[in-house]
């Protein structure tokens, strides 16, 4: 049997932390600080910096035009996800073992803080999805953390231009906080609906990795 390799990232230690989390291999955390920094910001600074070498290897002025679009459209996406209480998001890219596809399946994994009610955290757990329409495979949790409830939905494509007609998988695991007045969203986006199963499987495996407690232990 392989042994499985943990490596701690450097945001373990940040004093600012309420959640810690493990990630699965195959997903690249984005820096939300840095992509929606003020301009002037040092943040926005080395953001410039980072992106310099790839417009500079663009092969003309219209695609260098293409890709600042591209990333201002980005920018705008992570910018509402950040109005709705976003505090980590990650881009997912994984081989497909199954299908056998040639293209890689992508998904987007976000993590969302969301006020709630002052009520026990099983009563939360329980009224996550209470009301809201279209949740389906609905599945009651005790986790390490505490009560948590995991739901799927899928959404019609978008009539958006540009955008490819697919419908969109949504795997939601909510997770309310010991203080009872609030709760963490995890949620896995992805197009590949085929795929919910895995999907719905890699969510479960990193809601069970979560802890509201420092899992370092107390540090100096």
């Amino acid at each position: 049997m392989s042994s499985v390799t943990v490596v701690a990232h450097e945001s373990v230690r940040d004093p600012r932390a309420e959640l810690w989390f493990a990630e699965p291999a195959g997903f690249t955390a984005l820096p939300l600080d840095a992509l929606l920094a003020e301009p002037g910001a040092q943040a926005a600074d080395s953001m410039r910096e980072a992106m310099a070498p790839l417009l500079a290897a663009a092969p003309g002025e219209a695609a260098r035009q293409q890709f600042i679009a591209l990333v201002a459209s980005g920018q705008q996406m992570l910018a509402a996800l950040r109005e709705f209480g976003t505090v980590h998001c990650s881009v997912g890219m994984h081989r497909d073992d199954i299908g056998g596809g040639p293209c890689p399946l992508l998904s987007l994994f976000s993590i969302a803080w969301r006020d709630t009610a002052t009520a026990p955290r099983t009563a939360t757990a329980a009224r996550a999805v209470t009301g809201t329409v279209g949740h389906s495979r609905i599945e009651y949790l005790e986790l390490p953390s505490g009560p948590a409830t995991l739901s799927e939905t899928t959404s019609p494509p978008p009539p958006t231009p540009g955008l490819p007609p697919l419908p969109l998988l949504q795997v939601h695991a909510y997770l309310p906080h010991p203080d009872c007045k609030r709760m963490a969203v995890l949620a896995l986006s992805t197009v590949a609906v085929a795929r919910r199963g895995e999907y719905r499987g890699i969510l479960r495996q990193v809601v069970e990795t979560v802890r509201f407690e420092d899992p370092m232990g107390k540090r100096a």
